[in-house]
């Protein structure tokens, strides 16, 4: 029965959005597809323990959700209403960029910036109504009432699941870059659980970028994008050692990185960076192109970073960005000058829940030798973050703070 409960769960890892987003095109009904797919996954565990897992996991689980949505259709008697909102006609399996079209769906401008980017990490990635809510720093009961409106928007509008025409866009690539950028983010640095990634989640939102390339090949945003995904992923091998303990970037091994997704990576940023001013994808993939190209942690090119960071927050006036680049502050400033601007962050509300601030700040404050201050801050940070690989690196640089700071 393990090896069935394994085999779901990485169905689960790596078919969800799919599976799903071809319910979504037969019911039009985003809670009723979730629910079938959800009730899918549920019957695999039987059926497969008593037949075998299928050599086509996607495929069985499809066709199951399209079954429980049809039977839900039929016993609503809404069968014949809902038929003729298809936009096309539904092919038996997923096809390839159903995905993207879900993400587009979740992205449409009917919805708030905040709305759209939860709706899809929820529904695209599977990732629990909690976690999206750790990624925007608000309460899981706040974030599931935001999720549920979103939906409803969406069914109320009788959005169309497709496609957007090449007017539409512009007004929608913002939106689906952010998305597909946070849905990397969570699986590169999961919100809690015990690894430190969900490398599912990342390689799909790399999925989605490749595809999103191959739908707008002429924005240097989306290169940049693409390019920036490839860079963070190219690492993901040396992030943890053999025990799963969190590896910072001075402490991984550079010969393990992934070259071929870093010489992609090279070139789709340089073409993101010509014929005008560089966009904020583009700007982001800049900077981790440096610390990539670097021969090692020491050899750095700090001032080059904090130059690109400047020119980041002119284009995305983050707290975040700001927080980052007090970081590359401290390389070329010392740690006491990014300290003064860490701690002026401290009064953004924005950065309340933010867990890396206070790492941050306990970092720079263990460099300056004040240790008793430093255990405070990581105390905090340690308060704040769920992911067990994050937790057990604070609590030891804790311990140590401890240790030093103790009277003597």
């Amino acid at each position: 029965m393990t090896g069935v409960r394994d085999a779901v769960a990485d169905a689960h890892r790596r078919e969800w959005a799919r599976v799903l987003a071809a319910t979504v095109r037969l019911t039009r009904d985003l809670d009723l597809a979730e629910e079938c797919v959800q009730d899918a996954y549920a019957a695999a565990l039987d059926s497969w323990a008593r037949d075998g897992v299928p050599d086509r996991p996607a495929a069985w689980l499809t066709t199951a959700a399209r079954h429980n949505a049809l039977d839900a259709l039929r016993r609503a008697a809404t069968l014949r209403a809902k038929l003729p909102l298809l936009v096309e006609p539904a092919p038996d399996g997923p096809v390839a960029d159903d995905p993207l079209r879900l993400v587009f769906l979740c992205c449409h401008p009917a919805l708030s910036a905040e709305a759209q980017v939860a709706l899809t990490l929820r529904l695209v990635c599977g990732v629990p109504t909690p976690d999206v809510a750790a990624a925007f720093l608000v309460p899981p009961a706040t974030m599931a009432a935001r999720i549920t409106r979103a939906k409803k928007k969406i069914a109320a509008a009788r959005i169309p699941f497709r496609m957007p025409a090449p007017a539409e866009l512009p007004e929608r690539l913002d939106a689906v870059l952010t998305t597909i950028h946070l849905l990397f983010t969570t699986g590169h640095t999961a919100p809690s659980g015990e690894s430190l990634m969900r490398v599912a989640c990342a390689e799909r939102a790399l999925e989605l970028a490749r595809l999103l390339r191959e739908l707008v090949p002429d924005s240097r945003e989306v290169r940049g994008l693409l390019a920036l995904l490839l860079a963070g992923h190219a690492r993901r091998a040396t992030r943890t050692d053999g025990t799963g303990r969190l590896l910072l970037l001075s402490e991984q091994d550079r010969s393990r990185w992934d070259r071929d997704a870093l010489a992609e990576a090279h070139e789709l940023v340089v073409t993101s960076l010509r014929g005008g001013p560089p966009g904020r994808f583009a700007l982001q993939a800049a900077i981790a192109m440096l610390h990539a190209s670097a021969p090692s942690y020491e050899a750095t090119d700090w001032p080059q970073i904090l130059v690109l960071y400047d020119e980041l927050a002119k284009v995305w006036p983050s707290p975040v960005v700001a927080l980052n680049r007090a970081v590359a502050v401290a390389m070329v400033d010392g740690p006491a000058q990014a300290l003064a601007e860490v701690t002026a962050l401290e009064g953004d509300r924005r950065l309340s829940g933010y867990h890396y601030l206070p790492a941050i700040k306990a970092d720079l404050l263990r460099r300056l030798g004040r240790p008793v201050e430093a255990a405070a801050a990581y105390e905090h940070a340690l308060r704040l973050t769920e992911n067990e690989a994050e937790r057990a690196f604070l609590a030891d640089r804790l311990a140590e703070m401890r240790e030093i700071g103790a009277p003597g």
